[in-house]
């Protein structure tokens, strides 16, 4: 045999082993795509959700009298406007203290607040307003008597319709933070501060989310525990 054949004999061997092990390998993704595909629901999703993406489980629409309808739609809750607060509260247990809560948001149509998140703070609750009075307004209420738009944590954003915003809410111990896109607008102590909510969110506790005259939208809606 010439050093040519036996060439040309060793790259046919290694091709065939080469679509062998290629042709195993994507057998055993199928078949672990579909084993994935039939465990139940509880098996694959984010344990920290506290929503799935086609359902309210967990959650109740928030009775606030003149609410406007809430649904879920290709993976996300809509809160379209009514004459007043529309919204959903969590009914299965929440920490009072030491957690974080990550969602995303975006405003469709109107022009206040889109995500108002009512929350524990220990014994008491407090409420991050994102996009209140008229639009820009960022902050927490209330504290000390002041509601957002009037406290040390009233940050002006701007808020564009149709644009998704990742927020995060942290309550440790002494402090309650929050983050808009990564960028810190609440770094708040409230230490010896007198923290409570507006009535128009009362019936929001002990966590929940709404909107004001204005339709939003909400997906990946994450709770973790601190240690």
């Amino acid at each position: 045999m010439t050093k040519g054949v036996f060439k040309y004999l060793l790259y046919g061997v290694l091709s065939l082993l080469i679509i062998g092990l290629a042709a195993c390998s994507g057998k055993k993704n199928k078949r672990e795509i579909n084993q994935l595909e039939n465990k139940p629901v509880s098996e694959i999703t984010d344990p920290n959700a506290l929503f799935d993406g086609k359902t309210l489980n967990g959650w109740k629409v928030t009775e606030f009298g003149p609410q406007g309808p809430v649904y879920v739609s290709e993976g996300k809750i809509v809160l379209n406007y009514g004459d007043g607060c529309t919204g959903i509260t969590w009914q299965k247990d929440f920490p009072k203290v030491n957690y974080e809560v990550s969602l995303e948001a975006r405003k469709t149509s109107g022009n206040d607040f889109f995500c108002g998140i009512t929350f524990p703070v220990n014994n008491d609750f407090c409420s991050l307003i994102v996009g209140g009075w008229g639009g820009p307004v960022v902050g927490l209420s209330c504290i000390d008597g002041l509601d957002a738009s009037e406290n040390e944590t009233s940050v002006l954003k701007r808020f564009d319709k149709n644009v998704w915003y990742k927020i995060n809410l942290k309550v440790t111990s002494e402090k309650i933070m929050a983050w808009i896109d990564d960028e810190k607008l609440v770094d708040f102590n409230y230490t010896d501060r007198e923290l409570y909510i507006r009535p128009e969110v009362e019936l929001s506790k002990p966590f929940g989310i709404c909107s004001w005259i204005t339709t939003a939208e909400l997906k990946n809606i994450r709770l973790t525990e601190l240690e």
